[in-house]
């Protein structure tokens, strides 16, 4: 079993945020694979599928960004997935808009999710794909990460909604370190 997380911020006010990155990817994919995220447990959202008879969920924390490590815990606990078996999709604000970057571990590079991610999965072994969205520097962080992105942005980043759609497909068939070293460049 399998679970894919993707983080972001719940409610109509943060919908095509930079911060929802995540969700936006996991909605992506969960469109392609035509599953339904409509479930709703422990503070998340969630739907769920077979592929090659292993059960897949896709996640939607709706607790803020800053607190989904309690949400993805309590998801890994319930299901007895096991900590090798979970990916985090989040934004970046160090790589440029649209980047992808795979990792299989690491830092939470400044990001509250990943700092409570850490926090409550007690590690920083976890897979993650990090989204590119720019810095402003002329912006507070929080204003920035929090602002929304124009039509015209968003249909750009829809090819990188879409590439992470593949990297999932890829992430299903294929050892991680193999769809790392296809898709980091």
């Amino acid at each position: 079993m399998k679970l894919i997380v993707g983080l972001g911020n719940p409610g109509k006010e943060y919908e095509n945020t930079r911060h929802n990155m995540g969700f936006m990817a996991i909605d992506t994919f969960a469109k392609n694979h035509q599953v339904t995220i409509n479930k709703s447990k422990f503070g998340g959202i969630y739907g769920e599928f077979r592929y090659k008879d292993e059960k897949i969920i896709l996640l939607k924390p709706q607790k803020y960004i800053n607190l989904s490590g309690e949400v993805i815990r309590d998801y890994l606990k319930f299901f007895k997935i096991p900590m090798d078996q979970l990916l985090v999709i989040s934004d970046d604000l160090d790589l440029e808009l649209g980047r992808i970057r795979l990792r299989y571990q690491g830092g939470s590079g400044g990001h509250n999710g990943l700092k409570n991610i850490e926090l409550h999965l007690k590690t920083k072994k976890y897979k993650r794909i990090r989204i590119g969205i720019s810095n402003n520097k002329e912006m507070d962080t929080k204003d920035y990460v929090l602002g929304r992105l124009s039509t015209e942005t968003l249909n750009q980043l829809q090819n990188t909604f879409n590439t992470v759609s593949h990297i999932l497909d890829d992430y299903l068939d294929m050892d991680f370190n193999n769809v790392m070293n296809k898709y980091n460049k």
